[in-house]
């Protein structure tokens, strides 16, 4: 399992434009095959900085994923929506994999090249 955590620098101004895309992106990445964990808004502290977490089973099924969301029209319309407004001023994409209890498990899959 890939998870994508997506760290969003956001106008605070516009902090309902930016609802209304991370809605369409939790549909969207659902509907493409992934688990959408959730938007997470600025609550306490930064005004300006807004997170998203998001998997997928590997990288192959994310790389189909973005590959799909570039042809797709919602994903179009969504992409669209943060330019038109400029919700997001910038943001940063990193891909973290979950650590697993059991370290039997993980020296198992190393051995199977996995």
């Amino acid at each position: 399992m890939i998870t994508i955590h997506l760290k969003y620098e956001i106008d605070a101004d516009k902090l309902e434009d930016f609802e209304e895309y991370g809605r369409r992106w939790i549909a969207l990445v659902n509907r493409f095959g992934g688990t959408h964990h959730g938007y997470f808004l600025p609550g306490e502290g930064d005004s300006d900085i807004a997170y998203a977490l998001f998997s997928f089973p590997g990288l192959a099924e994310y790389e189909v994923y973005r590959t799909a969301s570039f042809q797709d029209p919602e994903c179009q319309a969504a992409f669209e929506l943060a330019r038109t407004t400029g919700c997001i001023k910038r943001y940063e994409r990193r891909f973290l994999r979950p650590l697993d209890a059991n370290p039997t498990t993980v020296a198992t899959s190393a051995a199977e090249g996995h």
